[in-house]
Formats: structure tokens, C-alpha cells, sequence
């Protein structure tokens, strides 16, 4: 029987998109299959024409694949949502779509190591010129955008000091030249922010971070209105191939059932965490957006409904402190992943940003002894013993 009424979000991440075979399934099928037959020569003519419905090949779609599509898209409020094999395919894909030889790019520079490398490096070499500005500083993004912006990036809260952008204020000022706004939204996760809400036209994730979030496939997703993901987004995927593979959208079809109660329990015990070390004499700062001392707490009120589960940690002593301070840890384990239900630390300036000079990551907020810890589903008071104990070793 069909459900005419609107439902929660924990509801939609259980039941939103199921597709059932003529067997029932309780739990989706994964349809492991590259292809599909056809009763006729003219019916596979029709299909490939657009004149019949149904699958094609899985670099275009499978049903295994169609449901994780649909539900993220209803967990979003989007539209329409397109999967891919990674997050980075993800963000790659929802740019270079929109771009020609020519246009310009306007992002934050405080971005992920690889985005940044595709804003620095990639899109340069095919005549895109990209523009980098402090995301937080609206009259930056201002003076950034010209008849030539095409669509902007950002990260928020960004990857890896949790600093916010204003969302709602830069997607004024880039639809203002007729330009897009990009969101990756994976710090926030789809339950605490609704970057689509806020005015941006097309949201990011990498679903190998809390939609998994059990370390086991990668996968990422594009997100946004039905015209922009037929404009901009179906015929680059169908035609370049970076497709999410049915097994792992069947993982993550699996991960979305859990989502809300691992995301609730780990932003709660973030929030512990970061309480317990901001007085600590070996941090010299620390950064959580559910805390009052965070320099955009008014911003951070206004478009998140909750923290998250990332906590950003400044030691005392630089790179040899931190390496001490990570090397000390028991049941924190040292890992460049996030979203994970095991807390996992990271070293951003030898790991995700270690291509970048000093004054790069300087500009960026990356400091030698900036640590990114991610929050997993272990007791709050074990990890805070845990992490108290390191540092007081450190």
C-alpha cells in the first residue's frame, strides 16, 4: 500500500526508493548484472532511443544502483540524485559537467587535497580558470565572480578545519552572474544540513565517509533538481563511466538504514569529546561547530541542526607533538577516512594536504600540528580517556 503522507527522515532512510522483484524481498536485491536482454531487436532500439522504459548497461543504470539514487534523493530533498564510484568522482563530475574551455570557476580554498587539485591543476589544463578565496569573507566571493562564472565550490564545514561558509550568501552572489553553487556536504551529512534548502543548486557526497560508515566501499552521489541533473550531470556519467558498482550501492542501501542512529550517537559524542580537550594545556586550539566558541557559531545556528562528528584539534609542539600525541592513542586508530563507527585520526598537513607548501596550507588552516579526528561509536568516556591519557603524554 502506497505512503501518501509525509514521512521523517529515519523513515525515508529505511523504506524511500524500494524496488521489489515479483519474490518479495525484505531486504533489496542486488542486481548484479553489467547488462539486460531485450524480447526483440526493436525493443532494444526503442531503449536505447529513450522511446521505452527500463535498463540499458550498468554504466547507465541498474536497479540495485536506481534505489540508492532515489532514497538519498528523498533523505536530500532533491530531485533527482545520480550515484558514482567515488566521492571524488563525484565532485569531479559535478563540475567538469558544467565547465567548457573559457569559464571560470570560483571555490573556497579551504577544500579537501584532491578538490583542491582539481581546481588548481585540472580544470587550468583545459582552459577553465579557477579563482580561490577565503569562503567564509562574502565580499571575497563578491569580488570573485564575473559574466565568465560558471559554478562555485565549496566545502562547509570544510575539510579539515571546520570552518562554515554561509551558504545561503554565496549562492545570492554566484546565481546573481547566472553561475551554480556546488556544496559538499559530507562533514554536515544530509540529517544536519540541507545545502539545497539554502540556495545551492547541486550537492556532493562521498558516500564511503557516513553512509557506509563501516570502512567498506567507496561510492559518492550528485544531488539536485531534475533539470540540472538532465542538463548538466546524466550524459557526462553515461558517457565518461564513473559509475557505483551494484554490490557497493546495495552496502550503502545497507548503511542508509542506520544512518540517523549512527550520525545522532557520533555528533553527540563529538560534542563530549571536544568539550573534555578544549581546556586541555596541550591543545593550543580547538574547533567544533557545536560549540559556542566557534568563531561562526551565529552562522552555524542559522543552517546546521546540529554539529558534527568531526572535531578539529590543534597540538602544542607542531608535527613531532601531534605525531607523539596520534603514535599514543590505543583505541583511536590513526586513518585518513571519516564517517567510520570506529574513531579514526588523521594528520591533514603529511596526508590529505601534504602536496600543498607552507603557504598554501597556511592560507588554508592547515598548521603542522592541526589533527583531524573523527568520531566513532565507542563510549564517550573511553575515548575521552583515551585521547586525555595521549595527550598527557604527548
Amino acid at each position: 500500500m502506497a505512503i501518501n503522507r509525509p514521512l521523517h527522515p529515519e523513515s525515508r532512510l529505511v523504506h524511500a526508493g524500494s524496488l521489489r522483484s515479483q519474490f518479495g524481498e525484505t531486504s533489496e536485491a542486488m542486481f548484479l548484472t553489467q547488462g539486460h536482454v531485450y524480447e526483440t531487436a526493436e525493443e532494444c532500439e526503442a531503449r536505447f532511443r529513450g522511446e521505452s522504459q527500463g535498463y540499458l548497461y550498468a554504466r547507465f543504470s541498474n536497479p540495485t544502483v536506481e534505489m540508492f539514487e532515489q532514497r538519498m534523493a528523498a533523505l536530500e530533498g532533491a530531485e533527482a540524485a545520480r550515484a558514482t564510484a567515488s566521492g571524488m568522482a563525484a565532485v569531479t563530475a559535478a563540475i567538469l559537467a558544467q565547465v567548457s574551455a573559457g569559464d571560470h570557476v570560483v571555490a573556497a580554498k579551504a577544500l579537501f587535497g584532491s578538490s583542491r587539485w582539481l581546481t588548481d591543476e585540472l580544470l587550468p589544463r583545459y582552459g577553465v580558470e579557477t579563482t580561490l578565496v577565503d569562503g567564509e569573507d562574502l565580499d571575497q566571493w563578491r569580488a570573485a565572480v564575473r559574466p565568465t562564472t560558471k559554478t562555485a565550490l565549496i566545502e562547509s564545514p570544510a575539510n579539515p578545519t571546520l570552518s562554515i561558509v554561509d551558504i545561503a550568501g554565496v549562492a545570492e552572489i554566484v546565481h546573481s552572474v547566472g553561475a551554480s553553487l556546488v556544496v559538499d556536504n559530507v562533514f554536515a551529512t544530509p540529517l544536519w544540513q540541507s545545502p539545497l534548502e539554502l540556495g545551492a543548486d547541486c550537492v556532493v557526497y562521498s558516500t564511503t565517509k557516513h553512509i557506509d560508515g563501516q570502512g567498506r566501499c567507496l561510492g559518492g552521489v550528485i544531488l539536485g533538481a531534475e533539470a540540472f541533473i538532465q542538463a548538466h550531470i546524466f550524459n557526462f556519467l553515461r558517457q565518461t563511466g564513473p559509475a557505483m558498482s551494484p554490490f557497493n550501492a546495495w552496502v550503502m542501501l545497507k548503511g542508509l538504514e542506520t544512518l540517523a542512529v549512527r550520525v545522532r550517537q557520533q555528533t553527540a559524542s563529538a560534542g563530549a569529546v571536544a568539550d573534555a580537550l578544549a581546556s586541555h594545556p596541550r591543545v593550543s586550539k580547538l574547533i567544533y561547530p557545536g560549540r559556542a566558541d566557534h568563531p561562526q557559531a551565529e552562522l552555524i545556528a542559522r543552517q546546521m541542526r546540529a554539529g558534527s562528528t568531526l572535531v578539529a584539534l590543534e597540538v602544542k609542539g607542531g608535527k613531532e607533538a601531534a605525531f607523539r600525541f596520534m603514535n599514543a592513542l590505543s583505541l583511536v586508530k590513526i586513518s585518513n577516512n571519516l564517517g567510520d563507527a570506529k574513531s579514526l585520526i588523521t594528520h591533514p598537513a603529511t596526508t590529505t594536504h601534504q602536496r600543498f607548501d607552507d603557504a598554501a596550507r597556511a592560507a588554508m588552516g592547515v598548521s603542522d600540528g592541526l589533527l583531524r579526528l573523527s568520531v566513532g561509536l565507542e563510549h564517550a568516556d573511553d575515548l575521552i580517556a583515551d585521547l586525555t591519557d595521549a595527550l598527557d603524554r604527548t
